[in-house]
């Protein structure tokens, strides 16, 4: 079995592939000051209710952009699995050039993403990400990552409002049945919500004047179902995207890793 594993700012996103079928995933709140054995206890008792043992992994993949914790979870990996995983991260083979001034600065959940749009479809593509931040890439119809936009996420903006307005309650971010809000916490939610409809609308539309390609875009990400129902331009939502994208990053770098 193949454990994959997407370290975000936010979430942590594990998933078991038994060759090609995706088991069952879980996600985690990214907390720094957890242990090591703290998070191998999370997994293994995770896993314990589909019948699978930390000893049934044979292969790992790892996605991470919190560089402080890439370390606990190949210490994770090595300790309890008795595995050495593949890290995503310059010099993994992902079959797609990356056409940015500095390939490095690219965040790997990004790469992921873009390599498991691209698998699917073979076309061009506009890959939305709704983490913790915002994320939009641009992939050309030979493959190629051409770069994209970045702006804050949901949750960051509703906590701004939070924090930085004396008196705005902090409130759950969930789609309000109207625009015009006729309570605080309504009138927050419609801001943030279609807000972001308009956000991503324009984006993306102003990507596809650039382009000239006519790409299928796809959300993803906590909040990429919160979105789609009103936005114009997003064509699907995959919530798998970036453990589909794992599974064949590791499918291109088995043969050439080491897993002992």
């Amino acid at each position: 079995m193949l454990l994959v594993i997407d370290i975000g700012n936010t979430n942590i996103v594990f998933g078991v592939f038994d060759d090609e079928k995706l088991v069952n995933h879980w996600r985690l709140s990214t907390v720094l000051n957890k242990t090591v054995d703290e998070y191998a206890i999370l997994l293994s008792s995770l896993i314990y209710f589909e019948k699978i043992k930390l000893s049934d992994i044979e292969s790992a993949i790892i996605s991470c952009v919190v560089p402080p914790l890439l370390i606990p979870f190949e210490i994770l990996c090595r300790r309890y699995i008795s595995i050495k995983p593949i890290i995503v991260e310059p010099g993994i083979k992902t079959g797609m050039p990356i056409q940015y001034d500095n390939p490095q600065e690219v965040g790997a959940d990004r790469i992921v993403n873009a390599v498991a749009g691209y698998e699917k479809h073979k076309k061009s593509l506009i890959i939305v990400d709704f983490g913790t931040a915002t994320t939009f890439d641009y992939i050309s119809p030979k493959g190629d990552y051409m770069g994209g936009a970045i702006a804050p996420g949901m949750l960051i903006s509703l906590e701004a409002l939070f924090e930085r307005a004396s008196k705005l309650p902090r409130v759950e971010l969930i789609r309000p049945k109207n625009i015009i809000g006729k309570n605080t916490v309504n009138a927050m939610q419609a801001g943030i919500t279609y807000g972001y409809v308009s956000l991503v609308d324009g984006i993306v539309n102003k990507i596809k004047e650039e382009v000239r390609t006519n790409p299928h875009v796809i959300a993803t990400g906590g909040f990429a179902n919160l979105i789609f129902e009103d936005s114009n331009t997003l064509d699907e939502v995959d919530e798998f995207l970036t453990l589909k994208g794992l599974k064949i990053l590791y499918d291109k770098n088995k043969d050439f890793h080491k897993f002992k």
